[in-house]
């Protein structure tokens, strides 16, 4: 399906937004002329800043389709995009006060964090892990009593690494990092023994590595899979309707597996990395029954 085959025939659906009732963020957009992408700088392959530093990622192009739609939905000749880079903890408090309009993300849609923000269609499941380098062998959550290890600060994993130390007794000296690059790079120079984040997330930066034959992914999850979305305001109806409706016509369409297969199964910038994830039942049924839940059990 083209995509300006997809816009025509979200445009015909009922419930988007008119020029007579606009408010929110396309009332935002309409009155500006611009609208801004929260993006993450080492989030790979959902959003990272390539070797032409050039914003791209699998969450990019999704959020480039909900602004093409935001675009023909409102009539306007020109829509300026604005790309604001955001981290771990300021991307939800940045959505809430209305600074950037989506944030095009790995981040993990909770029961919790819809009391602040709201979400769009599941793009991506993961599960909470661990990276270690293979010569420690370190494979079950058990393994890391009394060592070092590092999570990204402001995210689930960081809180569930905390709960996991306290729960079981392990004596964990817990560390912070500012972004997952940062913390990779502690588990690399051995200031760390683990880094504790979403598994494709340590998957992409293993195969980014200088020696990824050095590192090895957890056998144990911290967590259930977790559903990934791009995020929005909070009680923005119209805003909300015109994002599930395009990620949805987009998910259900042969573009959607593309889209997958281009970041997911071949070789991604800025060094032609594949990351080799496949397409398996869970992620295809994600694609085929949309949903925005953030309960596990719904996938």
């Amino acid at each position: 399906m083209k995509f300006v085959g997809l816009a025509a025939v979200l445009l015909a659906l009922p419930g988007l937004a008119s020029a007579q009732e606009l408010s929110g963020t396309l009332k935002k957009v309409k009155e500006t002329g611009y609208i801004t992408l929260g993006h993450r700088e080492s989030s790979v392959p959902f959003s990272y800043i390539d070797n032409n530093a050039k914003v791209v990622g699998y969450a990019m192009e999704i959020c480039g389709k909900i602004v093409d739609v935001v675009k023909a939905d409102l009539k306007m000749d020109k829509l300026d995009v604005r790309l604001l880079p955001v981290t771990s903890s300021t991307r939800i408090p940045l959505i809430a006060n209305g600074t950037i309009d989506l944030e095009c993300g790995s981040t993990t849609n909770n029961a919790e964090r819809q009391k602040q923000v709201a979400y769009t269609n599941t793009h991506f499941l993961t599960a909470s892990a661990f990276v270690s380098k293979k010569a420690k062998n370190l494979k079950k959550i058990e393994d890391l009593k009394g060592k070092t290890v590092v999570s990204t600060a402001g995210t689930t994993n960081m809180k569930q690494l905390v709960e996991a130390n306290a729960a079981k007794k392990l004596g964990m000296t817990v560390l912070p990092a500012k972004d997952h690059a940062a913390a990779f790079l502690l588990v690399e120079l051995d200031r760390a023994d683990a880094f504790v984040m979403d598994d494709i997330l340590l998957a992409s930066l293993v195969a980014s590595s200088k020696d990824p034959a050095a590192y090895q992914l957890s056998d144990e999850a911290f967590s259930l899979p977790e559903p990934y979305g791009i995020m929005l305001r909070k009680d923005d109806a119209p805003f909300k309707a015109l994002a599930d409706k395009t990620t949805a016509a987009l998910y259900k369409s042969p573009e959607g597996a593309a889209l997958f297969k281009k970041w997911f199964q071949s070789p991604i910038p800025p060094n032609g990395i594949n990351l080799n994830v496949p397409l398996n039942a869970m992620l295809k049924k994600m694609l085929e029954k949309p949903s925005d839940s953030a309960d596990p059990a719904a996938y």
